[in-house]
């Protein structure tokens, strides 16, 4: 009920983001989604791979700082205050949203939202109380 991430750290210079694409596609990875929160000195990159096990094992391999997380992936309505709401959910629930990012549509009404979340448990029993579809790696 997870979607694995994996996260790189990244020195804020010229071309970084290049040489961890490169990585990638030298290794024939799939690159599915991508968020980068970064600082004057430098950068986390969070990412969803078709493989994130090789992904790993080839950005260490090539002297990458990576992590592996599980995230909660949830599909929202795509509408106006479709994300506003389920948001609202987790907030009454006493969940805190740490950090989330969206990903690309599967279908022209729904929308895929990546979130960590401080209380996995708590938040996975608003949103199953809710109805709100609950992805995995694998429909990713």
């Amino acid at each position: 009920m997870f979607v694995n991430q994996i996260a790189v750290f990244l020195e804020n210079r010229k071309g970084r983001v290049g040489d961890f694409a490169r990585v990638l596609a030298d290794n024939n990875i799939d690159l599915v989604s991508m968020s980068i929160a970064d600082t004057k000195e430098f950068g986390i990159l969070r990412a969803i791979t078709r493989d994130n096990a090789l992904a790993v094992k080839a950005l260490r391999d090539a002297g990458f700082t990576v992590t592996s997380s599980e995230l909660i992936g949830i599909e929202v309505e795509d509408v106006a205050g479709g994300l506003s709401a389920v948001l609202q959910l987790l907030d009454d629930g006493g969940v805190d949203i740490e950090y989330l990012y969206s990903y690309a549509r599967t279908e022209a009404n729904r929308a895929i939202i990546i979130l960590k979340a401080n209380n996995v448990d708590v938040a996975l029993s608003v949103i199953a109380k809710n109805n709100i579809k609950i992805l995995e790696n694998s429909i990713i």
